[in-house]
């Protein structure tokens, strides 16, 4: 198992903490990882994209000239993909984007995800995130602190006071061990994780 030195909110250390190595140090699977990101990323999309073809626009069923001898191109509508107002050639439908993955890559996924972290030591512990109030300067300080830049802050549960602090500062973002995803960890240089977080962790996880 790993030691992790753990931190206060001042950024001193106040302990170590020992990870599972079966969340924390499992063998990363690059795949898996690409796999995840790629899935969430499409299945964020709407896939409510539409346009008309020359079939669906209306007007445009009489020939708008004859066919021969007026010096014109010949044509037989006005709705046809060269006319201003015609249909689109090979128009977009509304379609789902959906990206398969079953609950063990996903699981081993973030796993390896989580498991590059520590290993580049971007994985920052600290005891408690206590804040008196919910105010953007207090958690600014505790980042700071904690030399965390581009975070992604995870809780072990949905504690409004950080989501409210946090949630004005650039480039960093809040989530609960239920919410974490491997695009997010992947995402963010640094992961702060609370003692509570990690502990979930390793009970859903390991």
């Amino acid at each position: 198992m790993a030691n992790v030195t753990v931190y206060n909110m001042e950024g001193n250390e106040v302990g170590t903490m020992e990870l599972n190595d079966a969340v924390f140090g499992v063998e990363i699977n690059e795949h898996l990882v690409h796999l995840a990101v790629v899935r969430q990323l499409a299945n964020n999309r709407q896939g409510t994209q539409k346009a008309k073809t020359r079939s669906e626009v209306s007007g445009g069923g009489r020939k708008p000239w004859r066919q021969k001898g007026t010096g014109h191109a010949r044509q037989g509508s006005i709705r046809a993909p060269q006319w201003t107002g015609g249909g689109v050639v090979f128009a977009p439908v509304p379609r789902d984007y959906e990206v398969k993955m079953n609950k063990k890559e996903r699981r081993a996924a973030l796993k390896s995800a989580l498991t590059s972290k520590v290993q580049e030591n971007k994985l920052v512990v600290v005891d408690s995130l206590a804040l008196a109030e919910a105010k953007t300067k207090e958690m600014q300080k505790v980042l700071t602190n904690l030399k965390a830049d581009k975070a992604l802050v995870v809780t072990a549960d949905d504690d409004q006071k950080v989501v409210l602090s946090a949630r004005n500062i650039a480039d960093v973002q809040t989530a609960t061990v239920n919410t974490i995803n491997v695009y997010d960890v992947m995402k963010r240089n640094t992961v702060v994780v609370t003692k509570d977080a990690v502990a979930s962790i390793e009970e859903v996880y390991a």
